[in-house]
């Protein structure tokens, strides 16, 4: 059983570092949220930091602010979301490639799993 668990052990260490390259690898990565058919546009990477704000300047109207204001916050709320949907993505591809060997370890060490 010793064996099994040092192999457990491994494998959990392994996908433990696999996940923190997944982590590195979203500052990397960036996606884009937009509003007002495309007038705003905010691009954030894989870890939800806002990178950049594109305004189109025909939206910029000084009688009306409270509307830019509100799509900046859409396109801000849309890039984090897809964000978000790509980490998930890129964590579960990691989870998935290792969790079967550590479930298989499991069985062989005699835990339930």
């Amino acid at each position: 059983m010793a064996k099994g668990m040092t192999g457990i052990m491994k494998q959990a260490q392994k996908l433990q570092e696999k996940l923190a390259k997944v982590q590195d690898e979203l500052l990397d990565k960036k996606v884009e949220g937009s509003s007002g058919g495309g007038m705003v546009t905010v691009v954030a990477n894989g870890r939800q930091d806002v990178l950049e704000v594109k305004i189109d300047p025909e939206v910029v109207d000084p009688e009306d602010v409270e509307m830019l204001e509100d799509l900046i916050v859409a396109a801000i709320k849309q890039a984090r979301e897809r964000a978000q949907e790509l980490a998930e993505e890129e964590m579960s591809k990691a989870t998935n490639t290792m969790m079967p060997q550590l479930g298989g370890m499991m069985k062989l060490s005699g835990m339930p799993g």
